[in-house]
């Protein structure tokens, strides 16, 4: 199945509303790891607020879906997203998908 590495930069001055809704977002994307839809995610760390999420998903239209419904999109705390198909090609996570 293809993997989409999926970025999103938050919303400025989101900080504390991003702590509120934290729970309910990590709650999600624990679900999506369950369902095998969700490789990894993290947040960046220094520069900009934002994520990298790898999803594992048919299309890129699922993939976006599933952003959609992502807590922190739904409260408006991403300013921006951005998905790409990614081919693993070598690295040693590569190995498991």
């Amino acid at each position: 199945m293809p993997l989409f590495a999926t970025t999103y930069r938050y919303a400025a001055d989101s900080t504390a509303a991003r702590d509120t809704h934290r729970p309910a977002h990590r709650d999600y994307l624990g679900e999506l790891t369950e369902r095998g839809e969700l490789a990894l995610s993290g947040p960046f760390v220094g520069g900009e607020d934002g994520a990298l999420l790898v999803f594992e998903t048919a299309t890129e239209a699922d993939t976006v879906a599933l952003t959609d419904a992502d807590p922190f999109v739904i409260e408006g705390l991403v300013a921006e997203i951005t998905v790409r198909e990614w081919q693993t090609v070598s690295g040693r996570l590569s190995q498991y998908v």
